[in-house]
């Protein structure tokens, strides 16, 4: 798991410290802790931009985070069930694939 710096994150996308440390509060944001400092991966990092997107460009409230971030995480979580099941597919014999039994 790639770690990214957090000042020069901060820098970058313009995030101020103190609200980002609210989204890891509210757990929009899932950092790990290393000696009481927050650490963000790169997916943490995309989440946050795409957080400061809606908020800032959209105008979505708080509410409305919760619920994008709830769909999202639903879609990525049937992506990786669907790419399981295409692995599994691919596994199978085309003669068992189109058995009906």
């Amino acid at each position: 798991m790639k770690t990214i710096d957090l000042q020069a994150f901060l820098l970058d996308s313009r995030i101020e410290r103190v609200v980002l440390e609210r989204w890891i509060a509210r757990r929009w944001v899932l950092s790990i802790d290393d000696d009481g400092q927050p650490v963000l991966t790169d997916a943490d990092a995309a989440r946050a931009c795409f957080i400061r997107d809606l908020t800032r460009d959209f105008g979505v409230n708080d509410e409305g985070i919760d619920l994008v971030l709830h769909l999202v995480d639903q879609l990525h979580g049937l992506r990786r069930m669907l790419a399981d099941v295409r692995v599994q597919l691919d596994t199978v014999s085309p003669g068992q694939r189109d058995s009906t039994d």
